[in-house]
């Protein structure tokens, strides 16, 4: 295969484990615009152990998923207090702060960003995809899933049925800020150097809309969501040349 077949495949495996990251807290009713600040986590938790310890890249990734998610959980509790705009304005926020912490992080490497030794090939993403896809699908079909579509469409019906709705709220932007910690480990091995800019709210915005226009109450709908978005500039490079 082509390296730039290999790196479209890269982008767009990184791409749908995003949107699964934001499709389970938009799934119980909540709009994260935060997600570019989660992934910044995650990327930069994985370049710094790569490029200060040399650890290996499961290792990387692996704390970059439970950092991001930690802090998911966190940032939740004073962050889902808030509904509608605020919850939008409190989540693009927080990714604001966190790219302007890592901005003038000297030790993060500031604006000029981060090499990182150890890359993965266009594989390790597609097989974090599938397998990210598969819990995803799995998680929408348990018990857990169905309180998550019941806590979307009336919280306050499901909280007079026994549901605890700021739990499942917080679990599921606790599980979603993990993913998105994930496709920051991906990006950051497969690109090999990480900087702010790239984490920017533009990033938060393209990665909600693939789940908002893929559809925001069916696993398929980050999937389809990314995929189309993903592909269709290469599509129109293809059929509209310059």
């Amino acid at each position: 295969m082509s390296g730039y077949w290999a790196g479209i495949l890269s982008i767009l495996a990184i791409n749908v484990v995003f949107a699964y990251g934001i499709f389970l807290p938009v799934a119980t009713g909540q709009l994260n615009l935060g997600g570019a600040g989660f992934q910044a986590i995650g990327a930069y938790a994985a370049a710094y152990l790569s490029a200060t310890y040399g650890f290996a890249v499961p290792v990387t990734i692996g704390v970059g998923i439970v950092l991001a998610g930690v802090v998911g959980f966190l940032v939740a509790f004073p962050i889902l207090g808030m509904s509608g705009v605020y919850l939008v304005l409190a989540t693009f926020a927080f990714a604001e702060v966190v790219a302007g912490l890592i901005l003038n992080s000297e030790t993060l490497g500031g604006a000029i960003g981060l090499s990182v030794p150890a890359y993965v090939d266009y594989q390790v993403p597609l097989a974090a995809a599938f397998v990210v896809t598969l819990f995803v699908f799995y998680l929408m079909s348990t018990r857990f899933g169905l309180v998550m579509r019941a806590v979307h469409d009336d919280a306050v019906v499901s909280d007079l049925m026994g549901v605890s709705v700021r739990g499942v709220k917080v679990c599921a932007f606790a599980i979603g800020a993990a993913l998105a910690g994930l496709a920051g480990g991906l990006y950051a091995h497969t690109f090999n150097f990480v900087e702010i800019q790239g984490f920017n709210a533009l990033m938060s915005i393209y990665v909600l809309l693939y789940v908002l226009l893929g559809g925001t109450q069916t696993a398929w709908g980050p999937l389809a969501g990314a995929t189309f978005f993903t592909l269709l500039p290469e599509g129109l490079r293809v059929a509209v040349p310059a």
